[in-house]
This record gives C-alpha cells, structure tokens and sequence, in this order.
C-alpha cells in the first residue's frame, strides 16, 4: 500500500521536490527508542533507552562504541545502526594504521553522511533507517554530531532523537546554556532527567536505560547498571529533598498551627511537611 505514486522508488522526485522515500527512512528514526546527547567543553554524555519487544527477550543494543574517543546513540533500525558502528570503526582503524593517530570526529561524521548520501541517489539502495548521535573528544574538543538518513549531519550542544523525544528536547533547550560548563556528573544527571521525560510516568530504573561517558582523560565506556541506579537513587533523593521545600503554602500553613495550637496538632503539621513528594 504506497502513499502515492512518487514513493515507489528513492530517486523519483514528487512534483511538490520532496523524496517520500528518504522521509519515510527518517520517519523510522522517529518510532525507535529515545537515544539523548549532550555535552560540555571536556565531556560527552550518551544516553539512550531500552525497549525489548517482549517481557521474554532481551533489549536491543543502543550505545556502541566506535574508537577510545568516539561513540554512537542510534534510534531506528539496529540492525542498519550495528552495520554504520562497523564501518566507523573500520575508518578509524585504517586512520590510526596510516597516520599513527586518532580520527577527528568531525572528518568521521562527514564520511558517515557521505555513506548515507550515496542510498538516495541510487535505486537500487535503501536510505538507512537509523539516526546516529556521534559523541566523540579530539584536539578541537568535544563534540556531539547528529547524522540523518538523509545525508545531513548538524552539530549540537545536546539532542534527543526517536520516540517521544520531545519531552526531552524541551528539558534541553531550557538548560543548554549550563551545559558548556558543566561538570561529568551534572552531565549525567542532566542525561537521566532528559531521558525521563521519555518515559512518559514510568519509574526510570537501571535496566532500561544505558548511560555512556567520554572525556578527557577518560576513554569511551557504558556505566555498569550499579552505577547508573546508584546516581538514579541519589537523584531522587535530592528530588525527594528539595520538593517540600519549594512549597511556602504549608510551610506557613504549620507555623499558624504551631501558634495556635497543642504540641500534637504541631507534630501532625510537622509531619505533612516532610511527607515525600511523589516523582
């Protein structure tokens, strides 16, 4: 069932100039799960969540790493992003080989999308039905690259991409501005609020998202699940901490009862104070 005539084919063009084909590539990054960047003038946070298709089955792998100082967050297709992960790091071996150094991130990315501009000008290829989050650390600093099916790739401060990630763009957008000087942990926890807001109410747990770091000094690797819980705990509680604080009504809600009434209705009121706010 086509949506038209123009679509049966990735190198026709529709009157309107558009390729359905291409469209419908980047219409598959948006169903995958969310995969969040973001960075700072020494770090690159990724983040990604983990969808299994069946309380039975494992979740697929997000987060892959390419080299020591560069990584990738897919949203769409795994299968296509697994085949772009093996040809970035084939890249950056055959670069290491030849010049006896690292490959810059930027020059990697311009490949990569190079790679992908080549399947929508041939009809007997298929656009790849992946978007990638390329973070990676080199002489110039760090970087964070979102490279489309399409063949374009853009540089950002932080991003989010695939399913409902919106929410999470728009926590981004009002926090960017900090990012530059951020620390490593304000970064991660800036990366599990963000990837949070994917999750429309359900409790974010260790086992269903995947936080990788790079930085200086620090080479490409995953969080282990003990450590993301542990920082997941440790937000919370903050959360937890600073929520009945941020609340004035009661506050002086329990100083009128304290004047007016017994030593008991001063002990009611001081323990709907400290009552938990519900995240």
């Amino acid at each position: 069932m086509f949506r038209n005539q123009y679509d049966t084919d990735v190198t026709t063009w529709s009157p309107a100039g558009r390729l359905f084909q291409v469209e419908y590539a980047m219409e598959a990054v948006k169903q995958g799960s969310a995969a969040i960047g973001l960075r700072s003038k020494t770090h690159v946070v990724l983040a990604c969540v983990n969808k299994a298709n069946s309380e039975l089955s494992s979740h697929q792998k997000k987060i892959f790493k390419v080299d020591d100082h560069i990584g990738v967050a897919i949203a769409g297709l795994t299968a296509d992003g697994r085949v772009l992960s093996r040809y970035m790091r084939s890249e950056c071996i055959n670069y290491s080989y030849t010049y006896e150094s690292q490959l810059p991130v930027g020059r990697l990315v311009v490949q990569l999308a190079d790679k992908a501009q080549v399947c929508t000008q041939r009809s007997w290829k298929r656009p790849y039905g992946v978007g990638l989050l390329v973070g990676g650390l080199d002489e110039s600093g760090a970087h964070l690259y979102y490279n489309c099916p399409s063949g374009n790739y853009f540089e950002y401060q932080a991003f989010a991409i695939g399913s409902r990630s919106q929410a999470a763009k728009t926590y981004l957008e009002r926090r960017f501005k900090n990012f530059t000087d951020s620390s490593r942990e304000d970064l991660i926890k800036d990366a599990l609020i963000a990837t949070r807001e994917t999750l429309q109410g359900e409790k974010l747990r260790s086992s269903i998202c995947t936080i990788a770091v790079i930085g200086v000094g620090e080479p490409f690797h995953v969080l282990d699940q003990e450590t993301v819980q542990h920082l997941i705990d440790t937000f919370e509680i903050v959360r937890e901490e600073e929520g009945p604080a941020a609340e004035p009504g009661p506050s002086a809600e329990q100083g009128a009862a304290a004047d007016e009434g017994s030593g008991a209705d001063q002990g009611a009121a001081a323990d709907q104070g400290v009552a938990p706010m519900d995240i």
